[in-house]
This record gives C-alpha cells, sequence and structure tokens, in this order.
C-alpha cells in the first residue's frame, strides 16, 4: 500500500506543475512565502494578475461531472471577494496515490504523473458553513496553458483592462 505523501510534498509537485504552465505559457509567476491573502502564486501577463490558491490530493472526491474539493471558508472568502483586484481561482491537482509515480524519468524528458483542475471563485456566493465549502472543479477545466490564458481573459474583463483613458 502506497504511503500518504507528506503536505510539503503536496505543496511542492503543486507548484512545479503551475510553474512548467506558466513557463510555457510566458507567464511571469510569484511564489508568496505567506499565504495569508489565500494565494500560493500570482501569474503576471503584463499588467494583468490572477491569483492560485494550490491544492494537491492523491484521493480525489469525484462528484458528477468533476471534483469537489473541501477548502477552509477563510481562504474562500479571500478568494471569493468582490474587492479583489486580481481574479482568485482554486487549482486542484490530483497526483497517484504511490508517491514513487508521481515523476518518470527518460533520457530525454521529466514526465509528471499528476493532472490538475481550476474553478474560479470570484464574486462567488457566501459560505453556508463556517469550517469548510465545498469547491466543484468541472472535469472539463482542466489547468492548462489554455486555462490560463481564460484566466487572463477574466482578469482583463474585471478590471477593465485596455478600456482606461487618461482625462
Amino acid at each position: 500500500m502506497a504511503a500518504e505523501a507528506t503536505s510539503w510534498q503536496k505543496e511542492q509537485v503543486s507548484r512545479a506543475y503551475v510553474h512548467a504552465l506558466a513557463t510555457q505559457g510566458g507567464y511571469t509567476i510569484c511564489d508568496w512565502n505567506v499565504d495569508k491573502d489565500g494565494v500560493d502564486v500570482t501569474l503576471r501577463s503584463g499588467g494583468l494578475m490572477v491569483d492560485i490558491q494550490l491544492k494537491c490530493t492523491q484521493k480525489p472526491r469525484c462528484v458528477r461531472g468533476g471534483f469537489s474539493f473541501d477548502l477552509d471558508v477563510e481562504t474562500y472568502n479571500k478568494l471569493r471577494a468582490p474587492d479583489r483586484s486580481a481574479p482568485g481561482h482554486l487549482a486542484l491537482l490530483i497526483v497517484p496515490p504511490d508517491i514513487d509515480r508521481w515523476v518518470t524519468y527518460q533520457p530525454d524528458s521529466i514526465i509528471l504523473a499528476c493532472h490538475g483542475y481550476w474553478a474560479s471563485l470570484q464574486g462567488l456566493e457566501a459560505a453556508t458553513s463556517s469550517v469548510t465549502t465545498a469547491v466543484h472543479l468541472p472535469e472539463h477545466q482542466l489547468l492548462t496553458v489554455n486555462a490560463m490564458s481564460i484566466m487572463f481573459d477574466a482578469a482583463r474583463r474585471m478590471t477593465g483592462a485596455g478600456s482606461w483613458g487618461v482625462n
């Protein structure tokens, strides 16, 4: 039976996954060393920013049409707040139960055996619980470079980027 990975191992593989995608997409990435705002990484494209809370699991909870993750209410509220300057997202990385399968070494590559999903929390309703709230991550919202582009489109709409004029 495979051992449960530690919290820091899950965090690090999540960061590696997002770093690889952001690099491929040409986005700047900022890692926060303190998670007081519910944000693990911020992606930047020019003047636009996207905030992401990273979670990782070896035992995903499958629900119809995707996955469900119980996010603590404090983080949920921070990511959904209407007064954010960057839209808040949850990213859930799913890794194999056996940590030895997470990374495969080949002569010309390293393969990460994981996949991610994302959900925008910007503007969602308040949680009905005081401890955690279930966040649905649709199976069609794979965390990819294209998904990051979609996140930036939402940031552009949210901030009205490109529509500011000088008076």
